[in-house]
């Protein structure tokens, strides 16, 4: 088929410059959400129609094309004349033997579900339309039936007051023969209160072709919602945050409160893992076989291994948490930190680029970058590996079994042998021997005649 989604909105109700198809909804743009449903369908053409907001709708558009999928097309329509207008922009990129699948770019949340059964319905011969009831049409076309039979659609500016009080109403989304389609869009009217060219005007033209019109009906009103202000995107937000909730519920996560979760991407999770109120997964964000993860965290593009717990108010981000390791509270993994099984970080510490390898423990205060951490090592309070010299980074390599003082400062490049010990308060600047203590530190002495300054009276 063909899939022809309409992007071209300026959204004056969103009150921002970025245009509305790329106001994010779940951490990506409105219209890559469009765009992922209607590649889940396997089109052979796909064109977005795109107006408003200069280059920033193709820029968006061009980077879907990955190779992965059939490329996308783009049209431009200038200026905005209606649905109808916009649909005959992509006409030259159709295929006609196949039908043309209409979408919007402002309405992310149809499943891919709903429209097998809209384009099953409609077939290769008949007008299909997506159509819903609602309790409140007020603004949207009316579905106008005859004896249990789609005549036409009418909007709300020109419809009846009996008109007016019909619920079923048009979604917009619609498949159609894609020849057919083409003659129906050449003789389009803008002779209606709008001035613009609807494309529900060709219900009525199929009709008196005596084609069947037939709908196919959502699963629920929110798949055909549509955000034209940032009330409604906030609303949709919540509503498909609720729907994600609900799919880990189903399948065995603990999350304490529904309501307050936001997943920005992927989030895979294996059994029986708890997730605390308030956490947010961006990226691709894997959690293995109990994990907890605490109240506030932050996790994106992250790994985190069987038995992890991770308590409150951690960031992680492109790091690796091996099997039964313990984070936080207020722990930080930055890309690069790769954590092996049963590895111990604890509050305000923070981890980049680092490999730190089975049972080593950072509890409190520390900063672990550019390093390589053996087996058994503990790390006091206060350490820094000093990897920086302002221009250039540099690593730090501690072998097996060392153990580092509280207030140490590791110079980098320097190594610390398998075994070692660093006194505490150590600044070390160049390699420690495997086995033996390394200690800097001034000599401690107390000067009796001292005295304590007292202040003076002005």
């Amino acid at each position: 088929m063909n899939v022809v989604i309409l992007a071209a909105g300026m959204g004056k109700r969103m009150q921002s410059a970025l245009p509305k198809v790329l106001h994010p909804l779940a951490g990506k743009p409105l219209l890559q959400h469009v765009i992922d449903t209607a590649r889940e369908l396997s089109p052979r053409k796909l064109c977005v129609i795109y107006g408003h907001g200069g280059a920033a709708v193709p820029q968006m558009v061009e980077q879907q094309n990955n190779g992965q999928f059939a490329a996308i097309d783009t049209a431009l329509q200038e200026p905005q004349l209606g649905t109808g207008h916009a649909v005959m922009q992509a006409l030259p990129q159709l295929d006609e033997s196949q039908p043309t699948l209409i979408l919007y770019g402002d309405v992310p949340l149809t499943t891919a579900d709903s429209l097998r059964r809209l384009v099953q319905a409609a077939g290769s011969d008949k007008l299909g339309i997506l159509t819903v009831e609602q309790a409140n049409p007020f603004g949207l076309g009316r579905m106008v039936r005859e004896n249990g039979k789609i005549v036409r659609i009418v909007e709300e500016k020109d419809a009846s007051d009996e008109e007016r009080k019909i619920r079923e109403i048009n979604s917009g989304i619609m498949v159609a023969p894609t020849a057919r389609l083409k003659a129906w869009l050449s003789t389009l009217s803008n002779n209606n209160a709008q001035g613009e060219y609807y494309l529900t005007d060709i219900v009525a033209k199929a009709v008196a072709e005596n084609m069947e019109v037939v709908s196919a009906h959502p699963s629920a009103e929110w798949e055909v919602a549509g955000v034209n202000s940032k009330v409604q995107l906030a609303e949709l937000e919540r509503r498909h945050q609720l729907n994600l909730a609900n799919k880990l519920l189903e399948q065995g996560v603990t999350l304490m409160d529904p309501a307050r979760i936001d997943i920005r991407g992927s989030l895979t999770c294996g059994r029986d893992v708890t997730i605390d109120v308030g956490c947010v997964f961006e990226g691709n964000v894997q959690l293995a076989d109990g994990v907890k993860v605490g109240a506030h965290s932050v996790l994106v593009d992250a790994s985190i291994g069987a038995g992890v717990q991770i308590k409150p108010f951690c960031h992680i981000e492109g790091a690796e948490v091996g099997a039964q390791s313990q984070i936080g509270p207020y722990a930080r993994l930055r890309p690069g930190a790769q954590l092996a099984q049963d590895v111990h970080i604890g509050n305000f510490v923070e981890v980049k680029n680092s490999i730190i390898a089975a049972s080593s423990k950072a509890n409190h205060l520390a900063y672990i970058g550019d390093s390589t951490v053996g087996a058994r090592v503990n790390i006091g309070a206060g350490t820094i590996t000093c990897n920086y010299d302002g221009v250039n980074k540099h690593r730090t390599v501690i072998e097996d079994d060392c153990f580092i003082g509280s207030d140490s400062q590791l110079v980098a490049p320097v190594t610390v042998g398998a075994g070692a010990t660093l006194g505490a308060g150590t600044t070390l600047t160049k390699n420690a021997p495997a086995g033996k203590l390394t200690i800097s530190r001034a000599k401690q002495i107390t000067i009796d005649s001292w005295q304590r300054p007292v202040k003076i009276k002005k």
